[in-house]
């Protein structure tokens, strides 16, 4: 009944949906000759031969499944779809590094509704699909269903307040999640609350995340950079959230107080931010070619694609998402990975498997102020034999599950019949 409901809502709302997009382009949150594509209508041929279509929302999701895409036979194309901008951005650089641009295509998703997700399913004729983590649309999975298109939850998370939910139409959940034909959740948690509500044939848990390789970079920026920042001291907050830069701001100034030519480098979620948040702080931007104050100060780089480059550059890492409700946190495996000594807020949910492994293993601070964040800061600053520990921690914590992509690769290959 539920899914008759959702289904009438939003073929009634497609008039709606087009006006928000429109406004989302304003906005800089869909790109205007790709609009199309969120509607289900592409004139872009089907590859020939198997295709297995994979649904990620955002940048996070996308990065987590790129190891199993490598782990695909060759013979299977990738139609990889999402949702934002900076995803899309992301990946364009990211496929042609891993040797993945010539059969992994990438395309935004429809929005949810009934006509726009079969007028896209009929367009690609997929063999199997996956959806990676929370991404459950009900829409797309009656259209795969009535198609016979078998589908799989991959890196599945299902938090204590999505439980509580589905819990409320357990008929409604036990269709959809009964309905995947294979499942792999992240925890053991998670495993259970989908079993719960209906999920069959599960694989073993086990978390993509910590399988993922160290983010790239691109050398030669680097060395710009290390030569741009020179001996200064500097520290960096990573995907930081709206409020969030306010209290990077108090911290800095805390901080530079003590510490002439303190260089905060503050690398947004969202780079579309940064013209307000350099008006606002008063910072140079790196997309406009800036280099960091002369005198030390805040430094904004709203660029795409380069955490993987800061992370190498600075030791000491803030995540963001994590200071202010309803936050969720942004992934602290990343700059673990790479050896950096790593503070996040306290609101964490969307990583708290990772973020209690970190801290753990001595790897990960948890600060809930910017003046406990300035104090962890300059801790790290005046103590580097406890910095390194914290980063070699780190980077063991950080590293496993490395035969978890073929293994779901494997899951996958067969579901779509190669």
């Amino acid at each position: 009944m539920l899914q008759t409901l959702y289904a009438a809502a939003t073929t009634v709302a497609a008039p709606a949906l087009r006006i928000y997009l429109r406004r989302r382009v304003k906005r800089c949150k869909e790109i205007a000759n790709r609009l199309a594509e969120r509607e289900g209508i592409d004139p872009t041929p089907r590859p020939p031969g198997k295709v297995l279509w994979v649904h990620a929302a955002s940048v996070g999701e996308s990065l987590s499944i790129l190891p199993v895409l490598a782990a695909l036979p060759d013979t299977i194309a990738v139609l990889l779809t999402t949702g934002t901008v900076t995803s899309a951005a992301l990946l364009a650089t990211r496929l042609p590094q891993l040797g993945l641009d010539r059969r992994v295509h990438h395309r935004f998703v429809p929005l949810d509704v009934p006509a726009w997700a079969g007028r896209f399913i009929d367009h690609w004729r997929p063999d199997a699909a996956a959806f990676v983590e929370s991404e459950i649309w009900p829409n797309m999975l009656g259209a795969c269903a009535r198609r016979s298109i078998p589908v799989m939850l991959v890196n599945a998370r299902m938090s204590g307040k999505s439980f509580a939910k589905w819990r409320l139409v357990p008929a409604t959940a036990r269709a959809i999640f009964g309905g995947f034909a294979a499942v792999q959740p992240q925890s053991h948690e998670d495993a259970a609350r989908l079993a719960a509500l209906g999920a069959r044939n599960m694989m073993p848990a086990g978390n993509l995340k910590f399988a993922a390789a160290p983010l790239p970079v691109d050398q030669s920026a680097l060395m710009q950079v290390d030569t741009l920042l020179g001996d200064r001291p500097v520290w960096l907050a990573a995907s930081t959230h709206p409020g969030e830069e306010t209290l990077i701001a108090e911290a800095h100034a805390h901080l530079a107080a003590t510490r002439p030519g303190l260089v905060t480098i503050i690398v947004p979620r969202h780079p579309e931010r940064g013209a307000d948040l350099a008006a606002r702080l008063g910072a140079p931007r790196r997309s406009l070619g800036a280099g960091p104050p002369d005198g030390g100060g805040i430094w904004l780089a709203d660029t795409i694609g380069e955490l993987g480059l800061f992370y190498r550059r600075c030791p000491i890492v803030f995540v963001g998402k994590s200071l202010i409700q309803p936050g969720g946190g942004q992934n602290p495996l990343e700059p673990a990975r790479l050896g950096c000594a790593v503070a996040m807020g306290f609101q964490d949910a969307n990583f708290a498997e990772a973020v209690q492994i970190l801290r753990d293993a001595g790897a990960l601070h948890q600060v809930g102020t910017a003046s406990e964040l300035a104090a962890w800061v300059g801790l790290m600053f005046d103590h580097q034999a406890e910095r390194a520990a914290m980063g070699q921690a780190g980077m063991a914590a950080a590293s496993g599950a490395t035969d978890l992509p073929s293994r779901i690769a494997a899951v996958l290959a067969g579901l779509a019949g190669a």
